[in-house]
């Protein structure tokens, strides 16, 4: 019922979700810029000039639009406590676009001749073409997404996504901030001690900010010392300016360079869609009811504005909700994000604090919300459907590891990829192949678990069939080690065999489960 109750704009609370938030896209233009400008040498002009605005305004709208709804939300409702859906960076297929898709065609384009900053306006030229191109599919497939939330188990919706954050916003962040110990460590305990343990802080500082305050100096403190890490160095002086991100034509000029990677991009914006829907789900389990549509809508445009002027790294919402209501945050927490960050984009602080924070003292914050949704995929679950939760977990392990091993040995993946060893398969090629469209899968996965807990055999069945057509196609557990598509038809080799003895194991097991169905009648869903 609509009510005339006046919602507060900002609460006390909001700070620590701001800067939870804001820390937390920090840490992936950190890595993106890592990867591009670290990395492959492309111009850091190009990078920080050209990319971060237009991305930064993708999260300015956005987080706009997520502020609007939770405010909408709560007058609606007549309640103070709804939180926003937050909005950022996705952590996944950032990783995956640096890595696979704008590392390699810069490299590419100066093996064509290229002088470096004529490679890298065509790698930036490419990156807005594939945001376009994903922004799209995700628009046209965001009206599937109420149905799909009707359709799936909350085991399946929150299982997969809890997977995600346990290992890609839990364990991988862990990893960073260990590499330098003393910052990283004391950083990740103060956070858990103002957060977790709502202990008090002096002058009432937001907990993140005083975790933070603590990490930055740490870092440099110890760093200046010579007790810090190796190879300690001091960044570059902040440099201001004006960047305004205006549509332009240059995604056209990338659109025919973008081929190769097509088979990347539709996973890609897949994975986005259901992550979307699962966060959605999240929201709601905490208390928050948003239409699974408006969320999906919402980060589609907010991703295809981006691209279309400059972006190359997709929006989408995060799935720390819960966590940042845990925090106390209401709706005031995105208009600040995404008013800083648009602002930073245009002006440049986003670049000057991306190399001046360390990763230290960003990462902790990141594996608060991951364990914070992991134990909410646990607690908003019905508890005979936990199984189906922890099995949903497993994908999103050997993604995880598959991540490592491509990090470690990029020029050796193909090699490891095709090669046997006396069990089989290779270790590299199975964690690859099980990782591949891990959020789809483990959603799949978990939800023909709970049909077995349930005893609808032929439910069972028929999702492991549905198992075996993405597989064969390379939706999920694709064969080619950078997740792309595939035609079965058209492989060859080991990788065909991979991909079809996949194909076969589900389409077994589905055959098993009916015969299995003959024997006592089905139970009505």
């Amino acid at each position: 019922m609509q009510t005339s109750r006046r919602v507060p704009l900002f609460v006390a609370a909001d700070l620590n979700g701001f800067f939870g938030l804001l820390l937390d896209n920090l840490s992936i233009l950190g890595f993106v810029a890592a990867v591009l400008v670290g990395g492959a040498g492309m111009p850091a002009d190009i990078v920080f000039g050209r990319m971060f605005p237009g991305t930064a305004l993708g999260v300015l709208l956005g987080n706009l639009a997520y502020t609007w709804m939770a405010r909408k939300l709560a007058q609606m409702t007549g309640r103070d406590d709804v939180t926003a859906m937050p909005l950022g960076l996705d952590a996944p297929t950032s990783i995956g676009l640096a890595v696979l898709v704008l590392a390699p065609a810069f490299a590419g384009f100066k093996a064509q001749g290229m002088d470096a900053h004529a490679a890298g306006i065509a790698t930036w030229q490419l990156g807005m073409a594939a945001l376009v191109v994903i922004g799209s599919i995700k628009f046209v497939l965001s009206f599937a997404g109420d149905w799909i939330t009707r359709v799936l188990p909350r085991a399946a919706l929150l299982g997969s996504i809890g997977g995600a954050a346990l290992t890609l916003l839990g364990f991988l962040p862990l990893i960073e901030l260990l590499r330098e110990p003393v910052a990283g460590f004391v950083t990740l305990g103060v956070l858990l001690y103002a957060l977790l343990g709502k202990g008090d802080l002096p002058a009432k500082i937001p907990g993140v900010l005083f975790a933070l305050i603590v990490g930055v100096a740490l870092h440099y403190g110890l760093g200046a010392s010579g007790f810090g890490v190796p190879g300690f160095t001091w960044p570059a002086p902040m440099h201001f300016g004006f960047t305004l991100p205006l549509p332009n034509l240059g995604f056209v000029a990338g659109l025919h360079q973008l081929a190769p990677y097509l088979a990347l991009l539709l996973p890609f914006a897949l994975l986005m869609v259901v992550g979307g829907i699962n966060v959605a789900e999240s929201a709601r389990a905490a208390g928050d009811d948003y239409r699974t549509r408006d969320v999906l809508l919402v980060e589609a445009l907010a991703t295809l504005v981006a691209g279309l002027c400059g972006g190359v790294v997709q929006t989408t919402p995060y799935i720390g909700q819960p966590a940042y209501k845990a925090m106390g945050a209401r709706s005031g927490y995105t208009l600040l994000m995404g008013v800083f960050v648009g602002l930073g984009g245009v002006f440049g602080w986003l670049t000057g604090l991306v190399q001046w924070l360390p990763v230290a003292a960003l990462a902790p914050v990141i594996v608060f919300v991951g364990l914070d949704i992991t134990v909410q995929a646990f607690a908003q679950t019905p508890k005979r459907h936990l199984p189906a939760v922890a099995l949903a977990f497993l994908p999103a392990i050997a993604y995880l590891l598959g991540i490592k091993f491509g990090v470690l040995a990029p020029q050796q993946a193909g090699a490891l990829f095709d090669s046997t060893d006396a069990s089989g398969f290779s270790d590299f090629a199975t964690i690859s192949v099980l990782g591949n469209g891990f959020i789809i899968s483990a959603m799949l996965w978990a939800s023909a678990c709970v049909a077995l807990i349930e005893s609808r055999l032929r439910m069972a069945s028929g999702l492991l069939l549905a198992c075996a057509l993405l597989a064969a196609f390379g939706v999920i557990h694709s064969v080619d080690p950078r997740g792309g598509l595939q035609l079965p038809w058209q492989l060859q080799g080991l990788r065909a065999q991979l991909c079809w003895q996949f194909v076969a194991a589900y389409a077994v097991l589905a055959a098993v489960f009916l015969l299995l169905s003959l024997r006592r009648p089905e139970k009505a869903a």
